[in-house]
């Protein structure tokens, strides 16, 4: 759609015809298609985008855009790597630091207490004050945790402090760095711009697990030893993301919400937004319904974000990490009974075959989306049952072959992991208003994360039940939830009090 061009001061737009707060976005890239109204592409892609000390808008902005994306996108890769370092060192801190089996688990479940903080403060702060302070912030604060953990290594109490910090700096730069790589993408192609964060992130679990776990194996002292690439990945991510500028409207251009650039002077304040403040963007742009997703998969007309978001995203957030925890954390304990001497090279090779198998499948992901807006959702669902019932076989012949089989699951359940979390992020892109971005995101990571209490699960009911009976019943539950996500998008939406009984 061709924005329209501002009115003049001495010709004041009567107040029937508000105007969009939202700016026009830049320009696609040279032999890109104008992104439609497809996944990742609704009003959250043209609002914002920045190059140098303003927003970015008009020809040759785009590739301007694309390039600060992918130089701010590093600081995913460094969060991923930092929540994923240290599961491949669990069996060494058991071994060459004689942790017991119940603090070593204690720290791995701290890195999540440690993110509920950082996502649900992270995201509403990054709307308030804006991006790229929030995700530099978070940044610092990364490579902070990872010094302790080094500390830890002669002092195991700051093991305590540097597991819960690592949550929260993760939690925060996935909250405000997804938001802010995103709209720094905005003149990249189709898609990119939704995904670019999930892509870095999955990177970084790909990658910092296997280094430090060969690291811990061959290196000396390495407890310390294995945590230096992490260090060395923060300060050079700082130093590319630094140039990027801000995103968020208003703090872009030091001007406030209500100031927005593209609105004519003499204009009216645009009215809130119906879920909460700012302004809100003209009826054809408030929520974006992918190209042919327009009733049950789609935002609905008068459905509030979050009400999409509960239909359309929350029963599949807590599989996104679920599936691949179980891959990792779970099988390599239940099937390492001949791995004698290998036990932390086999850890890291599974922390790096669940998320590299995930970007793996990312591809078919969007080709499925192309079809149907649901279908990556139900066939990660899919996926992650068949890899659950591919542990169980593992479980059941770990003194044959279980160790190579446990890697075939964890490469399923990773591929399934890769699907959900595109799709999921995908999704938050396309229903979050401008001014709610990274708020809505931080409540997807959030969900997401309680998917990495599934080992504990396992090892809390591992005594009344067997582990294979509780793989299997994972595999149902997967199953289960894609019914109801099926069931959910064919339920009518909620009517707005406002709406006049329109359906």
């Amino acid at each position: 759609m061709t924005p329209r061009a501002p009115t003049p001061p001495d010709r004041p737009c009567p107040p029937s015809a508000p105007s969009s707060a939202v700016p026009p976005g830049p320009a696609p890239e040279p032999g890109t298609a104008a992104p439609g109204p497809g996944p990742g592409t609704g009003p959250d892609s043209a609002a914002g985008s920045a190059s140098g000390s303003g927003p970015v808008s008009g020809p040759g902005s785009a590739s301007g855009t694309g390039r600060h994306g992918i130089r701010a996108a590093w600081i995913m890769l460094a969060s991923g790597w930092s929540g994923n370092q240290f599961s491949a060192l669990l069996g060494a801190y058991r071994t060459e630091s004689g942790l017991s089996e119940s603090t070593v688990t204690g720290l791995f479940a701290l890195y999540v207490v440690g993110l509920a903080p950082g996502l649900l403060l992270g995201g509403p702060l990054a709307d308030r004050t804006g991006r790229r302070p929030v995700a530099l912030l978070a940044l610092a604060l990364n490579l902070l945790s990872t010094c302790m953990l080094m500390v830890g290594a002669a002092h195991p109490a700051w093991l305590l402090a540097g597991r819960f910090v690592t949550g929260v700096s993760a939690g925060a730069l996935l909250a405000a760095g997804s938001a802010w790589i995103k709209e720094l993408s905005a003149g990249a192609a189709e898609h990119t711009a939704a995904r670019r964060a999930g892509l870095f992130v999955s990177g970084g679990f790909a990658t910092g697990g296997l280094v430090a776990a060969l690291i811990a194996q061959w290196a000396p002292h390495p407890m310390v030893t294995a945590y230096l690439p992490h260090l060395a990945l923060t300060l050079a991510a700082g130093v590319a993301a630094l140039p990027a500028p801000e995103t968020l409207p208003g703090r872009a251009t030091g001007r406030t919400p209500g100031h927005a650039p593209g609105r004519a002077p003499g204009r009216p304040p645009e009215p809130p937004h119906p879920d909460g403040p700012g302004p809100a963007a003209p009826a054809s742009r408030q929520h974006a319904v992918p190209t042919g997703s327009t009733g049950p998969t789609g935002p609905r007309p008068h459905e509030r974000p979050r009400h999409s978001f509960a239909r359309s995203v929350l029963p599949l957030a807590p599989w996104v990490f679920a599936a691949p925890t179980i891959g990792f954390a779970t099988l390599p304990g239940l099937v390492d009974g001949g791995l004698d001497g290998w036990r932390t090279v086999y850890a890291g090779l599974a922390t790096a075959v669940v998320p590299g198998s995930g970007l793996l499948a990312q591809p078919p992901g969007r080709r499925l989306a192309a079809r149907h807006p649901l279908a990556p959702a139900l066939a990660a669902l899919v996926t992650i049952a068949l890899g659950l019932v591919l542990a169980v076989l593992a479980t059941l012949a770990a003194a044959a072959h279980g160790p190579a089989l446990a890697l075939l699951a964890a490469a399923v359940l990773g591929a399934g992991y890769g699907l959900a979390l595109s799709y999921g992020l995908t999704r938050v892109a396309a229903l979050a208003p401008p001014d709610r971005l990274a708020r809505l995101t931080a409540h997807f990571w959030t969900l997401a994360y309680t998917g990495m209490f599934a080992p504990y699960v396992v090892t809390l009911l591992s005594g009344p039940f067997d582990p294979p009976v509780l793989l299997g019943a994972g595999a149902v539950l997967a199953l289960l939830t894609g019914v109801l996500l099926a069931v959910l998008h064919r339920t009518p939406a909620p009517r707005r009090p406002d709406a006049g009984g329109a359906p």
